[in-house]
């Protein structure tokens, strides 16, 4: 029975493991803050936004998730082989005497950067926003694309 329970054990899911203690951290520190009588401000370990990042033989594609940003929130600048996103999402606020039942959406300044498998052409970048879905374009460096060889017979 014991190597039965032992078995079952999720210690090969260290991913869920990691999760449950960041869920542990954050409980403990709304307890003590409960306790305290002061609000505790919850770190979140999740990233915003969130990117999807794929290519093709010609350019690389970025979409990330940013609703209810305008462009001019958003600044984007790119290097030979890395991409910054940096902006500010602004939430309205109620009123300060309002108790929350569930807070979930986080306002503040975000910055990520990705690095690209490869070389890209800064002259060949476009960045277009429709629907709170920001796509960016980024040409492939001559370098960095595929060439086909030709073999020629003896």
């Amino acid at each position: 029975m014991f190597l039965r329970r032992l078995n079952t054990w999720p210690a090969s899911d260290w991913s869920s493991s990691v999760g449950e203690l960041d869920r542990m951290r954050r409980q403990m520190d709304r307890l003590f803050g409960q306790l305290s009588g002061t609000q505790a401000t919850e770190q979140f370990s999740g990233v915003f936004p969130l990117f999807n990042v794929t290519e093709d033989k010609d350019n690389f594609y970025i979409r990330a998730e940013l609703p209810g940003l305008k462009p001019d929130d958003i600044d984007i600048s790119v290097t030979a082989d890395s991409l910054s996103v940096s902006g500010e999402r602004k939430i309205e606020f109620q009123a300060k005497d309002v108790q929350y039942h569930r807070k979930e959406r986080e306002a503040g300044t975000f910055s990520r950067i990705i690095n690209l498998p490869g070389q890209i052409d800064t002259e060949k970048v476009e960045a277009r926003n429709n629907n709170g879905i920001l796509t960016i374009t980024l040409g492939k460096a001559e370098a960095t694309k595929p060439k086909q060889i030709s073999i020629k017979a003896s």
